[in-house]
């Protein structure tokens, strides 16, 4: 977490100056606040400098970009602060406003233009391996299914200098894309392209998924996103990196969580009384899902983008009662929609397959994936948080 000079000359109880000092002698790391020239502190190197002083210890440096004795992570991608998200330090509401997925794969990876993502051609066997398939499956295992045999065919993944990992990246989105749609992907059309016209949609309908893929692309160290980096940590291919996180995305209190909305909605958009419905929901002890995030108080910004471009670019009668349900939990309990409810009422409203919400979350959260993976693949540091054990205590011989 960052904290502004102020707070952290408060609990360092110092001058301006002499935090400034601290940060030129290395014993705390700062930023520069985005759209801003101040200066943000890391809220875990004050708390380590006050705790040394107070132990009458000589203040040692910052930890380095991996503490083992805690699992926090130096990043560069992902800035959650004061209820906004940026990628880069830049607002990523914003950049959803027009930006493709490609263009967010080139300002993460930091590759020199976006056009390359779409460059290499389709993946070797992807065409058999959606034939063979179960037509069925959802987005996700099928994305699984594809990673495993993309792994084993891939020898040229096991280098993971950053310029091949953002080529394995190139090739691992396309067959994502295929996931998503069950029909090989069109090298040269933008990905949300590929998928309004796998979907049949319109322009308005284009858009949304366009914004639902950018704002999908990353949220700091979400336990799919951990368990990618540790996965690179240990030098494993790209393929298994996101392979894994897969596997932690399908959970219930993760990924699998937009399938317990899209569920809730189904039951919801048919109810007769709406509020009856809730307050029986309520009464039984089931709170709805898709609302409230401990790090957005005022509300998921992502959520707020989508469901504006939902209210107005839609037909009211087909999301009128999308809103009804929001306007009603915020009434009761005071919680807002998650991006989970956005993307579950968009899949909805749009009239997509099942699992088609978690497709595109997946699919949008690839590309974080792949950056972050590039970003430990370059620090070369294993990720290996130590263990505090609370068991019985060992009796000596």
């Amino acid at each position: 977490m960052l904290i502004d000079a102020f707070e952290a000359s408060r609990r360092l109880r110092v001058k301006p100056a002499t935090l400034s000092a601290y940060v030129s002698r290395g014993l705390i790391r700062s930023m520069v606040k985005p759209g801003s020239k101040a200066h943000l502190y890391y809220e875990i190197d004050i708390e380590r400098l006050k705790r040394g002083r107070q132990k009458g210890r000589r203040s040692a440096a910052p930890p380095p970009s991996y503490d083992r004795y805690a699992p926090v992570l130096d990043t560069s991608l992902c800035l959650i602060d004061d209820g906004r998200l940026y990628y880069r330090g830049i607002d990523a509401i914003e950049l959803s406003a027009t930006a493709s997925l490609e263009e967010i794969a080139a300002l993460l990876w930091e590759t020199s233009g976006h056009a390359n993502v779409l460059a290499p051609s389709m993946p070797p066997g992807l065409g058999i391996l959606l034939a063979e398939l179960p037509p069925k499956i959802t987005p996700l295992e099928r994305a699984k299914a594809i990673m495993v045999r993309m792994a084993a065919e891939d020898v040229g993944a096991f280098e993971t200098s950053t310029p091949v990992v953002s080529r394995v990246g190139q090739r691992l989105i396309l067959a994502l894309t295929a996931a998503l749609t069950g029909k090989p992907p069109r090298s040269g059309l933008p990905i949300h392209e590929q998928l309004a016209r796998a979907w049949r949609l319109n322009a308005v309908g284009a858009d949304l998924v366009r914004r639902s893929l950018v704002l999908s692309a990353d949220h700091e160290l979400n336990p799919s996103t951990y368990v990618a980096r540790c996965v690179a940590s240990t030098e494993a291919t790209l393929y298994a990196a996101v392979l894994a996180a897969l596997c932690a995305l399908s959970g219930a209190r993760h990924g699998g969580h937009i399938f317990r909305v899209e569920a809730m909605l189904a039951d919801l958009m048919e109810a007769g009384n709406l509020k009856a419905n809730i307050r029986e929901r309520w009464q039984r002890g089931e709170r709805l899902v898709g609302f409230g995030h401990p790090l957005y108080p005022a509300g998921d910004p992502r959520a707020q983008a989508i469901l504006a471009v939902l209210r107005t670019g839609m037909s009211k009668s087909k999301s009128v009662r999308i809103f009804e349900i929001a306007e009603l939990e915020f009434e009761l309990s005071g919680r807002a929609p998650l991006i989970d409810y956005a993307l579950a009422s968009t899949a909805r409203v749009l009239g997509l397959p099942v699992g088609s919400a978690q497709g595109i979350f997946l699919l949008g959260r690839s590309v974080g994936w792949i950056a972050h993976a590039i970003e430990q693949y370059a620090a070369r540091t294993i990720i290996r948080p130590r263990a505090r054990y609370v068991g019985p205590v060992p009796i000596n011989a």
